[in-house]
C-alpha cells in the first residue's frame, strides 16, 4: 500500500466517533495496522530529518491525538467498571 493511500490516524479517530460507540468500544480502541504504518513511516522521516511541513503537522496531531485518546479511553475504562460495579 503506498504511503498516499494509507488512512491518517485522525480520520480513523474521528470516523469511529461519529458511529457513536460505547464505553467498552471507547475503552478498546485501536488504530488500524494501517493507520499505526503511516504512524511509524511519519516517526522514520523525522528520524531521517525528512519530513514535510505538512508531513510535520500530521505527526504533531496523532501526538496530541495519542494523548488524548489516552485520556479518553482511561475515562471509559472507569466508568465502564463503574457501571458494571453498581
Amino acid at each position: 500500500m503506498s504511503q498516499a493511500t494509507l488512512p491518517r490516524a485522525y480520520d480513523e479517530v474521528v470516523e469511529f466517533f461519529a458511529n457513536g460507540p460505547g464505553t467498552d468500544a471507547i475503552a478498546a480502541f485501536k488504530l488500524s495496522e494501517a493507520a499505526l504504518e503511516r504512524v511509524r513511516y511519519l516517526l522514520s522521516k523525522k528520524s531521517a530529518a525528512t519530513l514535510t511541513d505538512d508531513e510535520n503537522e500530521e505527526l504533531d496531531q496523532c501526538v496530541q491525538l495519542d494523548r488524548l485518546m489516552m485520556l479518553i479511553r482511561s475515562q471509559a475504562r472507569l466508568r465502564s467498571r463503574t457501571t458494571r460495579g453498581a
